[in-house]
């Protein structure tokens, strides 16, 4: 249902699901709509999952800063994601498996 609801709100470009070939990442009858392209990364491979790398960036960003309570937290966060630059996620998420994959 998911996949098919995804397909239908972006119609108009391929659209690429990284999965990490987790065991409940399976299911027996699956219907992948034309327009998604499922993506199994290597087992054992966080390193190439691409949220991975958006959270150590994140990580990076806040690392040394003392922050004394979850809403400042909340804060300093939100402003980290609304900084990032799409040159910045592309540099971040940009795998050659992925592009290899692709073609």
């Amino acid at each position: 249902m998911f996949l098919n609801e995804f397909a239908k709100a972006y119609p108009h470009s391929l659209n690429v699901i990284q999965l990490d070939n987790g065991r409940f990442h399976s299911a027996k009858k699956l219907t992948i709509p034309d327009n998604i392209v499922l993506l199994f990364q290597p087992p054992y491979s966080p390193e190439v999952n691409l949220i991975e790398q958006v959270w150590q960036f994140m990580k990076d960003a806040l690392r040394w800063i003392n922050l004394k309570t979850l809403d400042e937290l909340r804060k300093k966060v939100d402003k980290i994601i609304q900084s990032i630059l799409p040159s910045q996620v592309a540099s971040l998420t940009s795998f050659d498996f992925i592009l290899s994959a692709l073609r």
